[in-house]
């Protein structure tokens, strides 16, 4: 089979011939149809997650049909469709997984950065960390929902019954996200780099009520933000905007060292917290809901080969969907 192999970090991917796996006990080997790029695939090839493994496949966020069914594998036919996400592998045992807490689990691997991803003609996963995805999206539509949409529904149900919500980093998951804020009747500040009109003009067309740089302060405080760009300075710029008791949540897996700040931006019960990983839970209500709105997605195809162009856009924010290779077997 051909994969796109990251060999050393801070390196372009390799288009290799690989030998396809099988499945063993609990798994499922998948046929690849698409897969979605995030920004934690560049954090990786940039060596700003450590100690991969390597040589590794990149991509977490991947569609296709079943092709094999290991042993003890239940739920699962040959030819489903399912999604494969970030979350590869618990031990189940440590307590955290004991309190409903799998996302810190002590031995977690990861789609992608601990186990081979689907920048791949197949790829194996845990048949338990794999999803039924909703019939009304076809592949490359879909395939944003597993990391973009899953993790930003964690981050956005940290902010709870806040009303008005800031959201930092208008990318992929931000435009996923709004959707659902949108649609459970809460209002969006939208705050994206300075200068970016055009990102501004497109949140504000999807919904939001305000629209500015990350540099400004809305004109009313916020119940609640989301900071989905990896800029630590943008945590102290918004909890200024925050009211009394409001909460920042830190929705990515790697962000830029955090400046000082005084303590009176925190003071009167303002809350900082991060979002690490997802659980099954998070994922299976995601996906329950995201057909509802319905949440719409928006995308860029790219082939297989052209995985290395796809990171290098994304890099560069020239993107203006979220990026998905289409696998051609």
């Amino acid at each position: 089979m051909r994969a796109m192999v990251l060999e050393k970090t801070k390196a372009p991917l390799a288009l290799r011939d690989v030998p396809k796996p099988k499945a063993g006990k609990g798994q499922l080997l998948i046929r690849v149809s698409v897969c979605a790029v995030c920004r934690t695939d560049l954090h990786i090839v940039d060596g700003e997650l450590p100690d991969p493994k390597l040589p590794l496949v990149l991509g977490h966020q991947t569609v296709g049909r079943v092709e094999q069914i290991g042993d003890n594998v239940d739920g699962f036919a040959i030819g489903d469709r399912v999604g494969i996400p970030w979350l590869g592998w618990t031990d189940g045992d440590c307590a955290y997984c004991r309190s409903n807490r799998e996302n810190l689990c002590d031995r977690a691997q990861f789609t992608g950065y601990n186990i081979d991803g689907g920048y791949a003609e197949f790829a194996l996963a845990d048949a338990r960390y794999c999803f039924h995805l909703p019939n009304q999206y076809n592949d490359v539509e879909v395939a944003p929902l597993l990391c973009a949409g899953m993790l930003g529904y964690r981050s956005y149900r940290k902010t709870g019954d806040a009303r008005r919500l800031g959201i930092y980093g208008f990318g992929n998951a931000a435009h996923l996200i709004a959707q659902v804020a949108l649609y459970e009747k809460k209002e969006i500040y939208a705050f994206t780099r300075p200068g970016d009109e055009a990102g501004q003009k497109a949140a504000r067309s999807l919904g939001a009520i305000w629209a500015g740089d990350s540099d400004e302060m809305p004109p009313e405080k916020l119940d609640a933000a989301i900071i989905f760009a990896p800029v630590g300075a943008l945590v102290p710029a918004a909890l200024r905007a925050l009211a009394k008791g409001g909460i920042v949540v830190c929705g990515g897996i790697h962000m830029s060292d955090i400046p000082s700040f005084p303590y009176v931006d925190l003071w009167q019960e303002r809350v900082i917290t991060s979002v690490a990983n997802l659980t099954r839970r998070d994922g299976e209500e995601f996906l329950e809901i995201a057909p509802r709105v319905p949440i719409k997605t928006k995308v860029e195809i790219f082939a297989l080969k052209e995985a290395n162009a796809a990171l290098e856009e994304f890099r560069g924010g020239k993107l203006s969907g979220n990026a998905v290779l289409k696998i051609f077997a």
